[in-house]
């Protein structure tokens, strides 16, 4: 489960996504958390909108109330069965959610739960698959959320995300040429683009246990603890 990231490279980000609405605030965070209102980037209209929106997806069904179980992270596997994703993914409301690199723990041959930052060699700023819904509250009020999809791990994540509940996985990260593709592509054409990303072209390397508080928020997160660790 991929449940911490960050957005620290921004300033380019209209023109490197080409939106063309932004209705978003950017700001940077380096622990971006559940529940966190987080960028994305959507077609609308033939027109690429950038919003924010709640992480952590609020199924149409649910009248605006976050349901009982984890909806940040939809496996590609079961996104056209699960009901939370399956209506998103039928009516093609697919989204771009922007991120500059993120977190996963690995648990090491003493016991300890170690966490690892992860990031790409040839993005600053990529974005991960993102599916998201509008679901209306009683009192008529709207909400926007998002789940990031999930595939299988690459031979880097397998090495690292070896602990949790769904270890050995790792969030679609789309290639630059593949955004479109995702946002206004067939389901066919979707689905093809969602391959685990080349664990040539990402590092990754130990940090410190600072990002297991939400509430800590700072640059100081990204510091090395040790080498960096690449595929083998």
């Amino acid at each position: 489960m991929c449940d911490r990231y960050t957005l620290h490279r921004i300033s380019l980000a209209d023109r490197q996504f080409q939106v063309s609405r932004a209705a978003w605030s950017l700001q940077a965070s380096y622990n971006i958390a559940p529940n966190h209102s987080v960028a994305v980037v959507r077609s609308a209209q033939a027109e690429r909108e950038g919003v924010m929106m709640r992480w952590g997806l609020i199924p149409h069904f649910c009248c605006g109330e976050p349901p009982a179980y984890s909806t940040i992270n939809a496996r590609l596997e079961v996104v056209e069965t699960v009901a939370s994703y399956r209506g998103p993914w039928h009516r093609r409301q697919r989204c771009l959610q922007l991120a500059s690199g993120f977190y996963e723990w690995h648990t090491d041959a003493a016991g300890r739960k170690v966490p690892y930052y992860i990031h790409l060699e040839d993005q600053e700023t990529f974005a991960f698959a993102g599916l998201w819904d509008r679901s209306v509250r009683p009192d008529g009020s709207v909400v926007e959320s998002v789940a990031l999809v999930t595939v299988p791990g690459n031979e880097l994540l397998r090495e690292i995300h070896n602990c949790g509940s769904t270890p050995y996985r790792m969030p679609a990260i789309l290639r630059k040429e593949d955004h479109e593709i995702w946002l206004t592509g067939t389901a066919e054409q979707a689905r093809a683009a969602l391959t685990p990303y080349a664990p040539e072209r990402m590092v990754a390397y130990e940090v410190s246990g600072r990002i297991n508080l939400t509430t800590h928020d700072d640059e100081q997160l990204l510091e090395p603890v040790g080498r960096p660790r690449r595929s083998s």
